[in-house]
């Protein structure tokens, strides 16, 4: 009885001392607001820094709770940069752009800052302390776990698709708080659809997360053996029943470019989790990969798979996809045939000219492959399909990674993509691509986000989030500082997902001549 009370006195006091934490950072935290120019909105994933170089970042909400002993109740300097954005006054004489503050507890000041992405930063989306700082100033968030989702710190790599009435989404490797290694078994959660139940796209997206019993994000992908186990290419069939399936490609990796097995999965709906379906080869290029799409050819429903360009199809059934025979490759080879340095045939039809179709059995061609071929002499530039191009410099740009979507709005088909050998980040510049088919060819570009010296890789678009008939378009990628060269990754945003939004009406996406 006397250790049930001194619980009970100990909670108690606990839950005090909470309030009354919550309520001295309102009045002793200073609020500093910095919000895009152009919208008033909050922009998230801004640093500030003091001249004694101390940093703070924004929260999704733009927020910083700054409390600093030494720093209040006086005018203090804040350098103001961020990604693609920059602070709008001249910089100084020393090159520094930024904003002096009258710092005072309870006290609150806005800092604009101009855009120079044609897309808008929105929101992050997974990791600890979303928001941070709004909830230590009392502001109000949109979403139900604004700090900490199922111990998440860190997530890789997004796959997405509706079934079965909910959005269910895949994560690659996955860190944790309570230690120094996560999981490496594809994590996975659960959202609501728009008008559905689910939050406006502009606000956040709720995830509810597949966990194990200590709270913590659990593997989905029940292979077994040893490695990281990595999925993508994940998509809806039917069934010979006419259900809804989930399937996606899993890659039990051994490093970052060794693989010990590869094959298809499938969700099983009671044990919530992907096991395997078929093998799969381990260099079979005829299988889902990168991000799916659907798209009704005449009577047929074909899935498509960009890899990084849609240039893979197979009919939309169970059956087919689990069929590397069943398969149409976008290419230039002759029918039936696959790659094979020095021994490549190529299609080439009346007066030599090379044949691009969909062909069965066929698999499509990468960028290094098509180099080879170049250097062989057996193909000319002029003769590639997607000879993919800045809009406004004509430098070429190699397309790594993204995902396709019709849109209502341009009345044709997007790509959003990250760029490989970028500038002025290897793999953090991202475009957007328009073509009249979804097979291209996609000819001209347009940079949307740049970022300096960080890596935003494996962007996908979510049509499902469009919005005003695909004017308004949503998109999301891995912020990272890996392969990017720079040793300081951003605090709490590193390896995690970022939300923009782009607005399709905007002038300099003009790419090409409409009829």
């Amino acid at each position: 009885m006397r250790h049930t009370c001194a619980r009970t006195v100990l909670f108690l006091l606990t839950m005090v001392s909470a309030f009354i934490t919550a309520e001295d950072a309102r009045t002793a935290c200073f609020a500093i607001r910095v919000v895009d120019e152009q919208t008033g909105r909050g922009v998230p994933l801004v640093e500030l820094r003091t001249v004694h170089c101390v940093r703070y970042w924004t929260d999704s909400n733009g927020l910083i709770a700054f409390l600093e002993p030494g720093l209040m109740n006086q005018k203090v300097f804040f350098e103001v940069k961020s990604h693609g954005y920059e602070f709008p006054n001249p910089p100084d004489a020393f090159g520094a752009r930024g904003a002096f503050l009258d710092v005072k507890p309870g006290g609150r000041a806005e800092v604009k800052i101009r855009r120079l992405n044609i897309a808008e930063r929105l929101y992050r989306i997974t990791g600890e302390g979303i928001y941070r700082d709004s909830v230590l100033l009392g502001e109000p968030v949109p979403i139900q776990q604004p700090v900490l989702n199922a111990q998440v710190a860190g997530q890789d790599s997004v796959q997405m698709a509706e079934y079965r009435g909910k959005l269910y989404w895949l994560w690659g490797d996955t860190n944790r708080l309570g230690h120094p290694l996560g999981h490496f078994g594809t994590a996975g959660a659960t959202s609501l659809k728009p008008g559905a139940g689910g939050l406006d796209p502009a606000k956040g997206v709720d995830l509810t997360y597949f966990a194990n019993a200590s709270g913590f994000s659990r593997p989905m992908c029940a292979v077994p053996g040893p490695g990281m186990k990595w999925m993508d290419g994940l998509a809806v069939v039917r069934d010979d029943a006419g259900a809804e399936r989930l399937i996606a490609r899993f890659s039990r990796m051994k490093s970052l470019g060794e693989c010990y097995e590869r094959g298809i999965a499938i969700f099983n709906d009671q044990k919530e989790a992907f096991e395997p379906l078929a093998p799969l080869a381990l260099d079979e290029t005829l299988c889902p990969s990168g991000q799916a799409f659907r798209h009704r050819v005449g009577d047929q429903e074909y899935l498509y798979f960009t890899a990084p360009l849609p240039a893979l199809r197979v009919k939309a059934d169970l059956k087919s996809v689990r069929d590397p025979h069943a398969y149409e490759g976008f290419s230039c080879l002759a029918p039936g045939t696959r790659y094979a340095k020095g021994e490549t045939k190529l299609d080439r039809g009346a007066g030599g000219r090379l044949v691009w179709t969909w062909k069965r059995d066929t698999a499509p061609l990468g960028q290094a492959e098509l180099w080879e071929l170049g250097k062989a002499g057996l193909l000319k530039v002029e003769e590639l399909w997607n000879k993919t191009a800045d809009a406004e410099t004509g430098r070429q740009v190699t397309v790594h990674a993204g995902s396709v979507a019709y849109n209502a709005f341009r009345k044709r088909w997007i790509m959003i993509f990250h760029e490989r050998g970028g500038a002025p980040s290897f793999l953090g510049e991202v475009w957007c691509a328009e073509s009249d088919a979804p097979e291209g060819p996609w000819e001209r570009a347009r940079k949307i986000v740049t970022h300096d010296r960080y890596s935003f890789y494996n962007v996908r678009h979510h049509p499902e989030f469009d919005q005003e008939r695909g004017r308004l378009i949503y998109f999301e990628g891995t912020y990272t500082a890996m392969f990017s060269g720079n040793p300081d990754p951003t605090p709490r945003y590193e390896y995690n997902q970022m939300m923009y939004r782009l607005d399709l009406s905007d002038p300099r996406l003009k790419l090409s001549p409409r009829p």
